[in-house]
This record gives structure tokens, C-alpha cells and sequence, in this order.
């Protein structure tokens, strides 16, 4: 779930950056909660599809994910 302070601070920024104003019948909140939802679906379904290509559809490859572990221990 996405920080709802942190997604308005970047929109705020965003928008600025930019020059997009929110029409005078859309609030802020309701900006910021339908991007949040509309990212979390997105989050959620590039989760699946990252879940599937790590674990190689349910046959994981032990080898190639300890080398993942020791490349990103690393960082």
C-alpha cells in the first residue's frame, strides 16, 4: 500500500513541474487515492508477473537465485 503523504508530495511536485492544475471539481484527495489505487493494481499485477519469472513458474532454479542473492548483497 502506498504512502497516501508521500504520493501527494509527488503530485504536488509533479504537477508543478509541469503546470498541471486539478479542475475546481476534483480535489486533491480524490486525485491522490485514485493514482494510489490505480498504481496498486499496477503494483500488484507486475508483483505476479515478477513472482512468475523469478521462481520460473513454480520450478525455481536454486542456482541462478542464489546468484540474484549474492549480486544484490553486494549493493
Amino acid at each position: 500500500m502506498l504512502d497516501r503523504e508521500v504520493v501527494k508530495e509527488f503530485l504536488e511536485d509533479k504537477f508543478k513541474d509541469i503546470g498541471i492544475e486539478i479542475p475546481e471539481d476534483i480535489s486533491k484527495e480524490v486525485i491522490v487515492e485514485t493514482f494510489c489505487k490505480y498504481t496498486e493494481d499496477d503494483y500488484y499485477e507486475w508483483l505476479k508477473d515478477n513472482f512468475k519469472s523469478f521462481f520460473e513458474h513454480g520450478n525455481p532454479n536454486w542456482e541462478w537465485i542464489k546468484e540474484r542473492i549474492e549480486h544484490y548483497s553486494r549493493d
